[in-house]
């Protein structure tokens, strides 16, 4: 059997064994707590790390979604959210993984330097399907803003997630499901 034969389960928060053993083009279930954001949230993150301030939220071990969902329809805990590019958050990566951050969650491929940098931290980049945002809106059990909600669908929501469908884009180990890139 080979590593691609199967969809690996997984809750958050992910330790660093859990991802370890995660090869690029594997299936992921991913549930549990993941948090969105997107540009104008992660300058704030990381202006934060810079002048040692406290965190909105724990970045240990957890999950950041690139995603700015639509408003909650009737009855529903959020409206669309698909995964934006992920290359835009590249600049921000590192400072995140330096405190802990074990995943991504985007669309479309990265930077090398984000490829070097989830190897020497042990994390991987996950990608979503993108224009299917209905489709993983249904994978969203709760929803909740946790900073910055003057920035509207670019605040940080907390989403409870269950079996949302994910794909290993970039692995622990240089990995790569881009067809067009050189594993590192």
């Amino acid at each position: 059997m080979s590593v691609h034969d199967h969809t690996i389960v997984l809750t958050t928060p992910l330790t660093r064994e859990a991802v370890a053993g995660l090869r690029a083009g594997q299936a992921v279930l991913l549930s549990g707590i993941v948090y969105t954001a997107r540009d104008a949230a992660h300058q704030r993150l990381v202006d934060a790390i810079a002048a040692g301030e406290p965190l909105p939220m724990p970045l240990d071990g957890q999950t950041i979604y690139y995603c700015g969902p639509a408003p909650a329809p009737e009855g529903r805990p959020i409206g669309s959210c698909g995964p934006t590019s992920s290359a835009r958050m590249d600049p921000y990566l590192e400072p995140l993984l330096e405190l802990g951050l074990r995943a991504t969650i985007g669309k479309g491929n990265r930077s090398v330097e984000v490829r070097r940098a989830l190897v020497k931290h042990g994390a991987v980049y996950l990608v979503a399907v993108g224009g299917a945002g209905a489709l993983l809106a249904e994978t969203v059990t709760a929803a909740r803003v946790v900073a910055y909600p003057e920035l509207g669908p670019e605040a940080i929501y907390e989403l409870t997630i269950e079996r949302m469908p994910t794909l290993v884009g970039y692995d622990t180990v240089g990995g790569t499901a881009f067809a067009r890139e050189d594993p590192l």
